[in-house]
């Protein structure tokens, strides 16, 4: 059975070489899935401010152009033959709608633009794309960039020494989410962990415990290595596609992607709350600095229920 049965697409016209466009229309051919094309768009200009009303020829000339213009980038990507419904959704509030409709339609992926915004705005304002991320339930794929339409080559970035990640179950998810990508796009999985040993150098341990020291930090390592190993293990993730690196997580990422020329990053998201929440992710970082495309996958339901 296809990994997708039902993929959304929210369409974004100022995008007129949109690589969400061409994964999802990749995605659909591959996984013989039905593609609902979404547009989130502001309502038609009113003409008569006076009558609060809209002008009927402009109204149907704006929603013409717009079809027009899905239809030209669907026959361009060659989504001539796909089952695919098109549908133009004017709204002031997008992020209510796009989750409205993500919970009519039930689909197994979302797939839309990474929309680049800068990061003093970013400062200020939290960006759709984060808000998503955030709120978004469903496994959101948001793409920056698509050298092919399907993936080559997807990375699954997991934490197996964190006791939320283990407790939750997310590693699990996002590995079952990636290694199923990758299958259906007959691509290898790789397998990344970053792991950030600086406390062990910058003097941060309780004073009780004598600080950190070089022996403690190789025993760390090891412990951490171990996990790493044990997941790898239970997935069959093969040696030379298992990669454990020192470092932040979200510039290892970068380097890693841009080294082996990844196409998909499969990460977690949590629900959080207060301070955490102001702060984002490193999913919610990663969006804007790591080259190709996400997958976010969110923390399973049973764990957030307990």
């Amino acid at each position: 059975m296809s990994q997708y049965q039902r993929l959304l697409l929210i369409a974004d016209r100022t995008l007129y070489h949109s690589p969400a466009l061409l994964r999802a229309v990749a995605l659909a051919k591959a996984c013989d899935a039905s593609l609902h094309v979404r547009a989130f768009i502001e309502p038609a200009p009113i003409i008569h401010l006076w009558e609060q009303r809209v002008d009927e020829a402009a109204y149907q000339d704006y929603l013409r152009r717009y079809r027009h213009w899905l239809a030209e980038e669907l026959q361009r990507h060659g989504g001539n033959g796909l089952r695919v419904t098109v549908e133009l959704i004017f709204t002031t509030h997008p992020m209510l709608d796009i989750l409205r409709t993500i919970a009519d339609l039930n689909p197994d992926l979302v797939i839309k633009d990474v929309n680049a915004e800068p990061m003093l705005k970013r400062v200020f304002i939290t960006p759709l794309d984060c808000q998503l991320l955030r709120e978004c339930t469903t496994p959101l794929h948001l793409v920056s960039q698509a050298r092919y339409g399907l993936p080559h080559r997807v990375v699954a970035a997991v934490d197996p020494f964190d006791p939320d990640t283990q407790i939750s179950g997310l590693n699990d998810a996002i590995i079952q989410h990636a290694l199923a990508l990758a299958l259906q796009c007959d691509a290898p999985l790789h397998l990344l962990h970053a792991y950030d040993l600086s406390p062990a150098f910058n003097g941060d341990a309780p004073r009780g415990m004598g600080g950190w020291n070089l022996d403690f930090s190789e025993e760390l390592h090891e412990s951490l290595h171990q996990s790493f190993v044990i997941l790898a293990d239970r997935y069959g993730v093969p040696p030379e596609r298992r990669h454990f690196v020192m470092g932040q997580p979200v510039p290892v990422i970068q380097a890693f992607v841009e080294e082996f020329l990844a196409d998909v990053v499969v990460m977690g998201t949590a629900h959080r709350v207060g301070l955490e929440r102001l702060i984002g992710s490193n999913t919610e970082r990663a969006l804007y600095s790591v080259a190709g495309s996400i997958l976010a996958i969110r923390q399973p339901r049973s764990s957030l229920n307990s």
